[in-house]
Parts: structure tokens; sequence; C-alpha cells
């Protein structure tokens, strides 16, 4: 049975005075049936790890270089987020596809060092508007997902989001039936490459959108393990409701 995942990304959102919204999700949520987990601007991971201590709230790195270390001013290895407190890192996200001109085979190799640093990766696919009034939103992810999965994952390694680019901050959501439809071509997907076993421990999250008025009707569809929320992450009083959402869809 896979638990189910709530997951937050700050994005280049948060300061020090932010910490307090940690300790408001520590405080509301002590024995969580789901998983939480936070993906703050590095600089907060260290001081979030600080509060977090035993609480089952994770914390997780927003991207991470492919390489261990080196000369690569400005960025940071999975060992660093490792070091500083991290589990996780969020990979291939649509802002980074598109911002940084990352392509599959970039995503696979963060992915990858990800792994090698001892961290969950979670790989980001999703495809564009106009592929998806186009007819080729399948065709888009199922190339997304063999260009950027990492050889060798599980599902206690690997966690894939679907995060379609149209919904992401612009307050669209897709349908269930939309959301549904993805979500097991992904699981299929993930089954052809991995085997049925593997496949079906590795989580597959929803992100575009979420808030609390709509979480409910989005964790009732099929193959949805969760969310990769935005915005609606900033405040613990917009994330708890979520968070309670997915816990009343039997997570």
């Amino acid at each position: 049975m896979r638990r189910k995942l709530a997951a937050g990304n700050w994005k280049m959102n948060g300061t020090a005075e932010s910490l307090i919204e940690i300790d408001a999700l520590i405080a509301g949520h002590p024995s969580p049936s789901v998983d939480i987990l936070i993906c703050p601007p590095a600089t907060l991971i260290s001081r979030m790890a600080g509060r977090t201590g035993r609480s089952p709230i994770a914390l997780g790195g927003q991207d991470c270089h492919s390489a261990a270390s080196g000369a690569h001013t400005g960025d940071i290895s999975a060992a660093m987020l490792a070091d500083a407190g991290a589990t996780h890192v969020i990979v291939g996200h649509s802002e980074r596809r598109a911002d940084h001109a990352e392509t599959d085979d970039i995503v696979q190799a963060k992915a990858e060092a990800g792994l090698d640093g001892g961290l969950t990766a979670i790989v980001c696919v999703g495809e564009t508007l106009e592929e998806r009034e186009a007819g080729r939103a399948l065709e888009t992810v199922g190339a997304q997902l063999a260009g950027s999965i990492p050889q060798g994952a599980t599902g206690a390694t690997l966690v894939v989001a679907y995060e379609p680019v149209w919904a992401i901050g612009t307050g669209k959501v897709a349908t269930p039936e939309e959301i549904g439809e993805v979500h097991a071509f992904i699981r299929s997907e993930l089954r052809t490459s991995f085997g049925e076993e593997t496949a079906d421990a590795i989580r597959i999250l929803y992100g575009g959108s979420v808030k609390a008025s709509n979480a409910a009707e989005i964790f009732a569809v099929g193959d949805v393990d969760g969310a990769l929320v935005g915005g609606a992450s900033l405040k613990a009083a917009d994330f708890s409701p979520i968070i309670e959402a997915l816990e009343s869809s039997g997570g």
C-alpha cells in the first residue's frame, strides 16, 4: 500500500520569517497518516531541519546539480542538500525546464545524482497547453518519463509528479478525467519500465493549482497518491486543509 504524500514546493519564496510556518505545521500535524514534505529555498533547509527534528515533517531541495561536487558556481549538489537535512529533491520542474532549458537528459542526470546522494527524487512531467490542445499530452508525458526517470529507481527512491504546465499557478486545474487518464498512463509506463511490483510502489502526485477547495476531488481520482503544491503550501493555514483532505481520502 502506497503511503500518500503531501509535498509543498515553496519555489523562490521564504525568508527567516517564514520558519513560523514550519512550526505551525509541526504543531498542527503531530501524527499524520500521510507523509508531509516541504521543499523550501536551499537557504532555509538547514534552519528548518533544526526545527523539524523528530517531527513527521520531511524536507527537500528544489533542484540539484548532476555532479557530486566541482567548479559549478551557484549550484548545489545532492550531498549538500542531504547534509543540510533534506531527504528529497525535486528535478525537472517545468519552470526549470523552461527557464533553464533543462532537457530530459539533464533531468535524468540530476535524478540519478539525487539517488546517488541518498535522496528520493521527485521527477516532474507535464504537457503545455498547446500540446494538450493538439492531443499530444500522453505523447509528451511518455517521452519525458522515458528520458527523465533514473535507472534502478524504486518506490523508496522515486516519486513522479504530473504537473500540466498550463495549470501551474494559473488557477486552472485539470479535470478529474484528465488527471485520471494521465496518472493511469504514467502507472502503465512505469510498469513497462520497472515491472509491476516496483511500479506499483512508486507514488504519483498531481500538481497544478491544488488548493483546499479542490483537493478532495483531486485525491478521489485513481492513482493519485498525493500532491505537489506550490503557492498554497507557503502558509500552514492553506496547506493544512490539503493535508487533511489527503488523509480523509484514505491516506
